[in-house]
């Protein structure tokens, strides 16, 4: 996807002068430009794919791997506002290829720099991990506080949204029970 800075600074510049600023003044003149490069970064998401990241090691291992409590920042398709929290990934290989742990962190993030819906980027993320990996399951537990619910409309600061996404054998009792429990637990 291509990234056109030129226009999005327009863009800004257009927004400004909608709301009665005068986008020429000292503290404004660059916000524009400041606005584009952050778009750049916040949303490099969509200039990359979990394929760029999911390295495989050949290691005989079929138990539970979780890596969690990984951060995240996104911005809501909805308002165009910020989400933020925490992604829980737990996979088990195939018994014969694992990822390095790093990689499901990156995995998040790729999901994570888009404009995004908290539910489609936990599907996104279990859909990933279980196809790239050929994972007999997968589990991912995103929780996210909005910034639309928090400072606009029913301005509920300290609320919280979870979304789970469950594949494979992790579906079954008592494998999910036993993700669950790790996921809820500090080890």
């Amino acid at each position: 996807m291509a990234f056109d800075s030129e226009r999005i600074e327009k863009a800004v510049r257009e927004i400004l002068i909608a709301i009665g600023e005068d986008p020429d003044r000292e503290g404004l003149k660059d916000t524009p430009k400041r606005v584009a490069k952050l778009y750049e970064e916040i949303l490099s998401g969509y200039n990359d794919s979990p394929e760029n990241h999911l390295v495989l090691f050949t290691e005989k291992y079929d138990e539970m791997i979780i890596v969690k409590d990984i951060p995240f920042y996104s911005m809501c398709e909805h308002h165009m506002l910020p989400f933020f929290g925490k992604a829980h990934v737990a996979y088990i290989p195939d018994n014969s290829k694992v990822t390095g742990l790093s990689k499901l962190a990156r995995i998040v993030d790729v999901y994570a720099k888009r404009f995004q819906l908290q539910e489609r980027m936990t599907e996104q993320i279990a859909d990933a991990v279980m196809a790239k990996l050929n994972a007999k399951g997968v589990m991912v537990v995103v929780e996210a506080q909005h910034l639309c619910m928090i400072m606009r409309g029913v301005k509920k600061p300290g609320s919280y949204t979870v979304t789970s996404a469950v594949k494979g054998i992790m579906r079954e009792e008592p494998t999910r029970m036993e993700a669950l429990f790790l996921l809820k637990g500090r080890s």
